[in-house]
């Protein structure tokens, strides 16, 4: 049976759920927000389905709840967050709240953050940004997932990049893409409803093709491009981990159980500001480049199918399983 909850009764159950389980009211209500949001643009590897291992990882101390992030402004236009073993997400929220201010004094403005965790679903954090009109950037490195090309040992994670860009008008243009060839959050999601994935998406720990959910989380994830999307995977542990001075994929504990440390990934943030390079037509030619691929019959822009979900959910509110239901039923 499915319970139906509004975006915001969602957003109080939840938050209530995670301060009880440790977390103080401020990072309880950035992970509500996070995970409703995701859950909303039918984005559900990235939603309601981790409550029970974030959960987890709380209560086993994976994640310190208690914890502010602490913030360093290094240089004019670059912070270092460090997220100090806690939830992703307050540290997320401070970088989208200072990087705007410090990318119109500078033109551009980057935030690492250390010592992170899953940061979900990275393109609602650089919409944010967009909804500003600043153009912006994510990188994420995640728990060791993809092997090297050639390699047959997981040493990069799925290791997300997103993007987004203002329209005029509009909501922002997004793209968020993991470097497998589906995000690992699926495979989890259909794990957690006992269904198989499709053929192509991952690997056993023999190096097999699998269909099996269970097999696939112990294997290798199939990288997006095969040897291209490898080197892109490396490409973001140099960006979201080696300039946080945090931990690489293969150093990481899984976002998936309770088991071991704190996982200590990173993340990099980037907004750029238009305006700042000189001339006063990024609107128009953003413009011109949406209409050239609107005006193709079954052309669209990234994120049109996620606008629509989150639409409907507004409406409608969001269908809530037994078996989370029961979490925020208490």
């Amino acid at each position: 049976m499915a319970h139906v909850l509004s975006i915001a009764e969602a957003q109080a159950r939840i938050a209530s759920v995670f301060v009880k389980g440790g977390a103080r009211a401020e990072a309880a209500r950035s992970v509500s927000r996070a995970l409703v949001g995701a859950e909303a643009d039918g984005l559900k590897g990235h939603g309601l389905s981790r409550i029970p291992t974030y959960l987890a990882m709380l209560k086993s101390g994976k994640i310190d709840g208690r914890v502010e992030p602490k913030v360093t402004q290094s240089r004019p236009g670059v912070l270092a967050i460090d997220a100090a073993c806690g939830f992703a997400y307050p540290a997320i929220d401070i970088a989208i709240e200072r990087l705007p201010v410090l990318a119109k004094q500078q033109g551009i403005a980057a935030a690492t953050i250390s010592r992170s965790n899953h940061a979900g679903a990275c393109g609602r954090h650089v919409e944010r940004l967009a909804e500003q009109g600043l153009v912006a950037l994510f990188f994420a490195n995640t728990p060791e997932a993809i092997a090297p090309w050639g390699g047959t040992r997981a040493v990069f994670g799925t290791n997300p990049i997103a993007f987004a860009a203002p329209l005029e008008g509009r909501t922002p243009i997004v793209i968020d893409l993991a470097l497998s060839k589906v995000a690992r959050g699926n495979i989890v999601a259909a794990k957690q409803k006992r269904e198989p994935i499709p053929e192509g998406w991952a690997l056993d720990k023999d190096g097999r093709p699998t269909t099996d959910a269970d097999a696939a989380l112990a294997g290798t994830m199939i990288a997006l491009g095969d040897a291209k999307g490898a080197a892109l995977a490396l490409m973001v542990e140099v960006l979201s981990a080696a300039l946080a001075g945090t931990h690489f994929a293969f150093e990481a504990s899984s976002f998936l159980d309770d088991k071991g440390g704190p996982p200590q990934t990173g993340q990099l943030i980037i907004a750029i500001d238009p305006a700042g390079f000189g001339h006063g037509g990024f609107d128009e030619r953003m413009q011109v480049l949406a209409r050239a691929i609107e005006s193709q019959a079954d052309a669209r822009l990234p994120g049109m199918r996620r606008l629509a979900l989150r639409e409907k959910a507004q409406r409608d509110g969001l269908s809530v399983p037994d078996e989370i239901w029961n979490l925020l039923d208490r």
